[in-house]
C-alpha cells in the first residue's frame, strides 16, 4: 500500500540526507534527526501522516 509518488519520494529522501548531513556536522541542532523519518518514509513508499489524513502523491489509477 503506496502512498508516496517518485517525485515525494526524491524531495523526502534528499532533504532527509541533507538534515542528517547538517545534524553530524553540527550545523543544525538535533532536530535534523527528523531527516532519519523522511529517509525512511521515501524508502519504504508509505507515510502513515498521509494515511491519517486521506493524502496520496501517487498516480492516479
Amino acid at each position: 500500500m503506496n502512498n508516496i509518488g517518485l517525485n515525494d519520494r526524491i524531495v523526502r529522501i534528499v532533504v532527509g540526507l541533507m538534515l542528517v548531513f547538517l545534524t553530524l556536522i553540527s550545523v543544525i541542532g538535533v532536530w535534523g534527526w527528523v531527516g532519519l523519518i523522511l529517509i525512511v518514509t521515501g524508502l519504504m513508499r508509505f507515510c502513515p501522516a498521509y494515511k491519517i489524513l486521506g493524502f496520496k502523491t501517487t498516480p492516479k489509477e
